[in-house]
C-alpha cells in the first residue's frame, strides 16, 4: 500500500512540474521601432516601449542590451505579472553622432520568446545647423 501512495505522489508531482513548464511568460510591444526624426548633435531624447504579459505566468525581464554606449534602457526589475503592463524607456544621447543613427534594443526576458529586438533611429544634424535656426 505504502509502495502505491509513493507512485500516486510522484505521478501527482511529476504532473505539477509539466503543468508548470507549459505554463509561460509572453511578452506583447505595442510597438517595436520609434523614430526621432530629425534632432541636433548634443541632444538627449527618450521614448517609452510599452508592454504586457500576455502569458499565464511572471515575465522577468532579465537583461537589456544595446548596440552602443550612446543608449541607455531602464526596465522593471520586479517580474510583471500576467495580463499587466510595464514600461521601457530608452534615452539616446546624440553628442559626437551625425547622419542616420539605427540603434538596436535588445531585450532578454524568461518569455516565450527570450529575445526581442526594439530599434530606434534618427537623423542627427550638426549642432550648426540648430544656431542657424534660431538665428532666423
Amino acid at each position: 500500500m505504502r509502495k502505491v501512495i509513493v507512485c500516486i505522489l510522484l505521478l501527482m508531482g511529476s504532473l505539477v512540474a509539466v503543468a508548470q513548464a507549459q505554463s509561460n511568460a509572453k511578452i506583447k510591444f505595442n510597438e517595436r521601432e520609434f523614430d526621432f526624426g530629425d534632432i541636433y548633435q548634443g541632444d538627449v531624447v527618450t521614448h517609452v516601449f510599452k508592454f504586457e504579459n500576455n502569458g499565464d505566468a511572471p515575465l522577468l525581464l532579465t537583461n537589456i542590451s544595446t548596440t552602443c554606449g550612446c543608449t541607455a534602457p531602464e526596465w522593471p526589475r520586479e517580474p510583471v505579472l500576467p495580463g499587466e503592463t510595464g514600461e521601457i524607456t530608452v534615452k539616446f544621447n546624440s553628442a559626437h553622432k551625425s547622419g542616420i543613427q539605427n540603434k538596436i534594443i535588445t531585450v532578454y526576458s524568461n518569455a516565450n520568446t527570450p529575445q526581442e529586438k526594439l530599434k530606434i533611429r534618427t537623423n542627427v544634424l550638426p549642432k550648426s545647423a540648430k544656431a542657424e535656426k534660431q538665428g532666423r
